[in-house]
Formats: structure tokens, sequence, C-alpha cells
């Protein structure tokens, strides 16, 4: 009788109808732990997408195999992925690879045509590559395809800039999400650039978190100058990397109005020689070399993040979810002291404009599965799924408008991180790529971080700027788009 009584209690959750702390105290009055109130919940949405008017076994008994990223947003697939067996009769494998290696394994598959794979996870700057090499699907043929897309997928729930930064024409300095764009992929999780800070660091010096870069800067040399339980004020990426390039950089670099390139009817023409962006690396050149960690040039996001979490750096200008992250895990030994900040880097601009990076999902176009593959895929990017990684896991940010209206998102993140609805509130409306879609990204912006690293280690910041802008000029020629 509990477990019926449970079960009608779990269906008036999932309508909305109850609250998630009135859940658990229904759960505890029957004796119903948390691990079997979660595996009932994930029972309950499952049984609700059978019953809709939609095949779901329609590829009952097919295998489809996946190329994923360590991640936690891997972590909260694989813990409802019981549910989607279930729902669908399909079979699911995977191969995980850590970060540093996997870009070069899924460029390795899709180079090669190989049919292994059929879904892998992806960013959208990776797209812009596989895309036109005609590598990933357009995923429009099957999002607007009622008879392959379940009634409740609704797309339209999807965070409309994270749809247009994962779509692209392919033309190179046109917008993503602009006219003829096709979907590459679609958002799965995401990263907007803002600041955590050590709230006890902060309230010992008697500050608040920076309001611009400027005040960033003094901030931050003031920790550095004044060591105590810290031993340096800011904290951003510095290894020779696209990946120094696209968060706390990209993010200030863009809220001061500036360009990586020109577009002059899709000739493009190097910008960061510019007097306003030799203004900007100048100011941002001097917050790393004064008040950064010693050895900069080697820092990737683990760095940053660790040192945070261990109390070395009194903040950190990066993606939110590092913060959250590390805040929320008992390891680190900052855990539980960090504060969140919706950062708005120029004085004169009125709101956040932070880089977005997103974790998405694309199909091989080399997939001998794609119509199963489809299948998975609508299912992990779901509302339904979406709401039990935001909520009973750890995938955040969630990509859909629906969790973060969600009261029991709500409460999970204003409970264990305070000021992060706030930040992310302040810079959603304002997130997108910054950068111009255009095939030689990943080495353009490499270049670049070896510029900003030339320029950390004393080098004349206008002629570095120079300099690169005439090796770009020159890679672009060479591709034909110059």
């Amino acid at each position: 009788m509990s477990h019926s009584k449970m079960k009608n209690a779990v269906d008036t959750f999932l309508k909305g109808k109850m609250s998630r702390r009135d859940l658990l105290i229904k759960a505890g009055k029957y004796g119903i732990g948390f691990a079997a109130l979660t595996q009932l919940m994930g029972t309950q949405v499952t049984s609700a997408l059978a019953a809709q008017d939609f095949d779901w076994k329609k590829h009952s008994g097919t295998t489809i195999k996946l190329l994923m990223n360590k991640h936690p947003y891997m972590d909260s697939m694989i813990a409802e992925l019981d549910n989607f067996k279930a729902l669908t009769g399909m079979n699911v494998e995977y191969d995980i690879f850590a970060e540093d290696v996997y870009f070069d394994k899924v460029t390795a598959a899709l180079s090669s045509k190989s049919s292994e794979y059929d879904a892998f996870m992806t960013g959208a700057y990776m797209t812009w590559t596989y895309g036109p090499a005609g590598w990933c699907a357009d995923l429009n043929d099957y999002i607007g395809d009622s008879s392959k897309t379940n009634p409740s997928y609704n797309w339209n729930d999807v965070v409309g800039n994270l749809r247009d930064a994962c779509s692209w024409s392919g033309v190179a300095g046109e917008v993503p999400g602009g006219a003829g764009s096709k979907q590459w992929c679609m958002p799965w999780g995401f990263e907007l650039n803002s600041v955590t800070y050590n709230q006890r660091y902060f309230d010992k010096a008697g500050m608040k978190p920076p309001s611009n870069l400027p005040e960033m800067t003094d901030q931050a040399e003031w920790f550095t100058k004044n060591p105590d339980e810290w031993s340096y004020g800011i904290g951003t990426r510095g290894s020779r990397s696209w990946a120094t390039i696209h968060p706390g950089f990209m993010s200030a670099y863009a809220n001061y109005g500036l360009s990586d390139f020109e577009n002059n009817g899709g000739k493009l023409k190097a910008a960061m020689n510019s007097q306003a962006s030799k203004d900007f690396h100048e100011q941002w050149v001097k917050m790393i070399s004064s008040s950064g960690p010693k050895n900069w040039s080697n820092y990737t996001w683990y760095e940053v993040g660790n040192d945070i979490g261990a109390g070395s750096s009194a903040m950190i200008f990066d993606a939110d979810i590092l913060g959250y992250f590390f805040n929320g895990n008992p390891d680190n030994k900052e855990a539980g002291n960090f504060g969140f900040h919706g950062f708005t880097p120029n004085p004169s601009a009125s709101a956040p404009t932070p880089n977005v990076w997103i974790w998405s999902l694309a199909m091989s176009n080399f997939s001998k599965n794609k119509d199963a593959a489809w299948y998975w895929m609508q299912w992990a990017n779901g509302p339904e799924n979406a709401m039990a990684g935001g909520v009973k896991h750890n995938q955040v940010n969630p990509v859909r408008e629906s969790v973060w209206a969600s009261g029991d998102f709500d409460d999970k993140i204003r409970g264990t991180s305070p000021g992060y609805m706030e930040q992310y509130n302040s810079s959603i409306d304002g997130s997108k790529i910054h950068f111009t879609a255009q095939p030689l990204f990943f080495e353009t912006t490499t270049e670049w971080a070896a510029a900003l690293q030339e320029m950390q280690t004393g080098s004349n910041v206008g002629e570095t700027l120079d300099k690169l802008a005439g090796k770009i000029d020159g890679m672009m020629k060479d591709v034909g788009l110059a």
C-alpha cells in the first residue's frame, strides 16, 4: 500500500503539484530511502514517456555506440541509462576518454569515416570543422520530423542562444544561427564565464566582488601583495591552447566591444591589433603578470579549479560550473566558501556578455544507425532527462528553460551555491559565442594564446599583436578567406 501511495506522490511531484521537500517528507513517512525514491522517479518518468503516442520501441534490439568525454554530464546520463533501455529496448555502448585525448579520438574516428560510433560529445567550435567536412549530420532533418521525434521533446524549450550557437551555415564569417544554418549539434550542458570568488577571503579583506576589470586588477594585486591564507589574486588559464582564449579572456574582450576579425564580404582580416585591442591586452597582461600564478603559462581548467579549491587563489575568471563543481566537492579545502558573480569587465558596459562553451551532442554522418541514434539523442537532451540531470544529478548548467524555471532546481542551486542563480540570470541574455565562425578557429586561437604568453613574459604588446595579426592574415589567405 505504501508503495502505491508513493507512486501517486511521485506522479503529483512530476506534474509540478508537489514540492521536492514535501515529496521527501512523504518518502520518509513511508520508509522509502533516497536511492529507492530516485529509482522510482526514473521509472515513473519512463512510464510516462512510454504512454505517449510515439513508438519508442521502433528500434528495439538495436545497439548504438557513443564516443564520450569524461565529464559529470556523462555521469548523469549513465545514471539514467537503464531508463532509456527500458523505454526503447535498445542497447547503448560507449567509450569514454579524458579530455586531453578525447578530441583527437573524435577527429581520428570522423576523418577516417569510421562507422564505429553513432553519436558523440563535441563543442560547437569543433563543428565548424566537422559540419562543412560532411562528418556530422544536420539535426534539423530529425528535430522537425514528427515521425522520428516524440511529441513532448519541445526543441524550443532549449535556451535560444544555445540553439543558435550550435548551428552554422558553413560560410566563414556568417553568424551561428543565421539564415541557412544547419544544426550540427544539440546543446547538452554549458558554461558561462563569470567570477567565482572565495567569500571568506573577500569578507576578511573587506571587499565585494569586482564590478569591472580595472577593479578586478586592483583587488587581485592587493591579494597578491598581502598573502595570508591565499597566495595570489586571480586565476585564469594560460596554456598555449585555444582553451586559454575562449573563457575569461574572450568574455572580457567582447565586453569591451572588440572582435577577433573584420568581415569584409566573406574576407576575414584579423582585428587583434586595433588600438582598442592593444589597450585591452595591456590591461589583461598587467593583471596576469602582477597577480596571476607564477607558472601561469601552464594553467588549464584543472589548475585554475584546483587553486581556488585549495585556497591558493582569491578568485577566478572562468567557467561558472568550474566554481560550482569545486565548491560542491568536500575534498576541496575551500568547498562551500565560494561566491558567484556575473561580471561586466568594461566600466562602460551595462551587463555581462560572457563567451559560452557548450558541451553538445552530434551524430556521425557515417553511422549505420542514425534513426536509432536520434532516439538516444532526443532522450538525452529531452525535458525529462534534463530535469533528472539538473535536480537529481550534477548536469549543471542545464540547457532547458524548464529546468531553470523549476523550483526544485532553484532550491538545489541556492542551497549549495549562493549567488549562482543571480550570476546566471544576469549573464545568460548577453551570452553567446563571440568568435567569428571560421574553419581555422583552433589554429588562430592557439596562435593568439602563444602571443599572450609572449606578452606576459615581457614582449612589447603592440608589436606582438601586429605580428600575430599578420600571421593570421596569412593563414586566412592560404585558405582563400583573405
